[in-house]
């Protein structure tokens, strides 16, 4: 109990300066609506959401639905985003996903949190960025971002998306999750880089557990 108290006053003095630092929700994706955004997440998975944004607008002018992507060929999705690896899944996903989205949702995308994991290529971080950004309900996005950044500030010590999403649920109050989630992205993705760390510019270095002047190579 005394370890969690401790964990959230952390949470609490981390995000009293993330959460004003970088306000509101959103994603480097591009997107019009909710079936373009969960078609955009499933090609992020191991690619730059800079490098989907390059395919996601030829691939939704051929395909502009979930009826049209899932009658696509296959070969012809493929190629569409060859660029952001994993082609051959990743094609086999989205015409699956846009499959179930138009022939059980009637073309919606659905709104819980199980019917969205039942869908192919899509797992919690998508299921929670959706949710968030498409329905307005809260939800933790674990990303390789925030897995970076929890474990080298210490609100969380683990590796595992799963386990960190548990111990930010228990130390960040359910309404702030989707806003955290993102502070907690911009602020690894643009100051606490995987690569050289700006840790001495960080507004939150007072914070960390693993900052001292100096060190950028944490």
């Amino acid at each position: 109990m005394q370890l969690i108290i401790q964990s959230k006053a952390l949470a609490d003095a981390i995000l009293a300066v993330l959460l004003t630092q970088w306000p509101g929700v959103g994603t480097d994706l591009q997107y019009k609506n909710c079936f373009e955004l969960i078609i955009a997440v499933i090609l992020s998975a191991q690619c730059t959401d800079e490098q989907v944004n390059k395919v996601t607008p030829a691939l939704f002018a051929n395909w502009p639905d979930p009826a049209s992507l899932a009658t696509a060929p296959l070969e012809a999705l493929e190629k569409a985003v060859y660029s952001t690896g994993f082609y051959k899944h990743k094609a086999q996903h989205i015409k699956e996903t846009a499959r179930i989205i138009a022939e059980t949702y009637s073309g919606r995308v659905p709104e819980t949190f199980e019917a969205l994991l039942e869908l192919p290529g899509v797992g919690r971080k998508t299921a929670h960025l959706v949710q968030s950004l498409c329905h307005n309900k809260p939800g933790l996005i674990i990303d390789t971002h925030v897995l970076r950044i929890t474990q080298r500030t210490g609100l969380a010590l683990s590796s595992n998306p799963y386990k960190t999403e548990k111990i930010l649920a228990s130390i960040i109050t359910e309404e702030l999750h989707a806003r955290a989630s993102f502070a907690l992205n911009r602020q690894a993705k643009h100051i606490c880089t995987a690569r050289k760390p700006q840790c001495e510019i960080c507004s939150i270095n007072a914070l960390c557990r693993t900052y001292s002047p100096g060190n950028f190579s944490q």
